[in-house]
Formats: structure tokens, C-alpha cells, sequence
């Protein structure tokens, strides 16, 4: 047993309409919701930023948290959103030391990050 946290045991936010926007999002980016009686997500093993930020880059003051899903080709996963209809927020942008993002809206207007981390993190 540790004295420390041993990882996000989940993200909770508001929403207008919350079954169909989890239902938006396990449909889309493979993210189940668990609120119907199915099993919930389980995510793989891999590195999770927290970072808290006077704003994002790409948003400013108008979203107090960005949800930020790591992805392991983001090409190919951008190419299958668009092919579903998704669009995609212009450019995909490159930090060194960090890796790949891109973004999207989801539909009660919620920008997420999708990141591909860079080889080693």
C-alpha cells in the first residue's frame, strides 16, 4: 500500500445531456462510460500529464479543464474520426520533448486534446 495516489480513478464534468455525450464519447473515442450497466473504461499503462495552467494554449479563460486522451498513432486516429464525422480543430502541433496534439469538439462544445506522447516518455 502506498502513501501516494495511484492514478485518475476518473473524470466527472457536467454535461446538458450526460448519457448521450458518454455515449459520444465511448462511440467514438473508445471511452466506455460504465453508466449503463457495462464495464468501465480501463485504460493502458502509459504516462499522464497533470498540469495545472493559468490557461490552454488553444482556448484561453473560456474552459476551466481540457480533457486530454493519449493516443498511440494520431494520424490514424484522426483519419478515422474524420471518416466519422468529427471534425478535427486545424493542425496538428509538434513539442519537443512531449510529443503530438490535435484537437477536437465534442458535441456540447468541449475541446479534448488528443496527444501522441513522444517515443521514450
Amino acid at each position: 500500500m502506498s502513501d501516494k495516489v495511484e492514478g485518475i480513478g476518473g473524470v466527472v464534468f457536467r454535461a446538458k445531456d450526460p448519457l448521450a455525450l458518454a455515449r459520444w464519447y465511448e462511440t467514438h473515442l473508445g471511452v466506455a462510460n460504465g453508466l449503463e450497466g457495462t464495464e468501465v473504461w480501463r485504460q493502458q499503462a502509459g504516462p499522464t500529464i497533470f498540469a495545472p495552467m493559468t490557461e490552454f494554449h488553444r482556448l484561453g479563460p473560456r474552459q476551466g479543464v481540457m480533457l486530454n486522451f493519449r493516443v498511440g498513432d494520431l494520424d490514424r486516429f484522426l483519419d478515422r474520426l474524420r471518416a466519422e464525422g468529427i471534425a478535427i480543430d486545424d493542425g496538428v502541433e509538434t513539442e519537443a520533448g512531449a510529443g503530438r496534439f490535435a484537437w477536437i469538439t465534442d458535441p456540447e462544445g468541449n475541446t479534448v486534446e488528443l496527444w501522441e506522447p513522444e517515443a521514450g516518455l
